[in-house]
């Protein structure tokens, strides 16, 4: 009987011009050189935006190492009809850094507004209006955060309100990872979330 081999085919290679979506599917088939350059790429600003969720230098570093655990341990998962990488990889980060907190005792950090994007720099020209706050608060401050009159009716906010924001909807997280994050009942967290909802649309009025 004649034996037939099937040759698997080998995933293309990979380089730093290589975008996201590559790389994860060569992390999916176990190339460590892809997760490499996924650390090198996204590590930098990883630390930035949780270093300002969190003041303990080495939770942060805790938490970069176990979200490039799981990248490579779940990479297979990714989908790019799901939204970029990137922003895939900061749900992970800032859910890592919430186990750490979690797992050390520490106290919550009180969330800030920032600038760095979680989507790794890219902007949308897409316009902001009052109307998009009423019609979907969620989707306008993804959007807009970084500039136009939302970003300015943003820094209007109070600490509080403002953390809140960030957290449910900026990083995604669900009401009880925020209130987790932020050392609060889940009520006060969507009070929060309502009240700075409202006041966005006072602002953009």
């Amino acid at each position: 009987m004649r034996r037939f081999l099937i040759r698997r085919r080998e995933p293309p290679p990979v380089g730093p011009d290589s975008n996201d979506a590559e790389l994860l599917a060569a992390v999916a088939a176990e190339r460590v050189e892809a997760l490499r350059i996924l650390h090198q790429r996204h590590a930098p600003w990883l630390r930035v935006r949780l270093a300002r969720r969190c003041s303990d230098a080495d939770l942060v570093d805790d938490a970069i190492q176990d979200t490039f655990v799981a990248v490579w341990r779940d990479a297979h998962r990714y989908r790019a009809q799901d939204g970029e990488a990137a922003a895939w990889i900061w749900t992970i980060a800032i859910r890592r850094l919430i186990s750490a907190l979690r797992r050390s005792g520490a106290a919550p950090p009180v969330a800030a507004l920032d600038g760095s994007p979680a989507t790794g720099g890219r902007r949308s020209g897409r316009p902001i209006s009052a109307e998009l706050i009423t019609e979907s608060a969620e989707d306008a401050v993804l959007v807009g955060v970084e500039h136009g009159d939302l970003g300015a009716a943003l820094d209007r906010l109070s600490p509080d309100l403002r953390a809140a924001i960030q957290a449910t909807v900026l990083d995604g997280l669900t009401v009880r990872e925020a209130a987790q994050l932020l050392g609060i009942p889940e009520g006060t967290v969507k009070t929060r979330v309502m009240r700075a909802k409202a006041q966005l649309r006072g602002h953009l009025a």
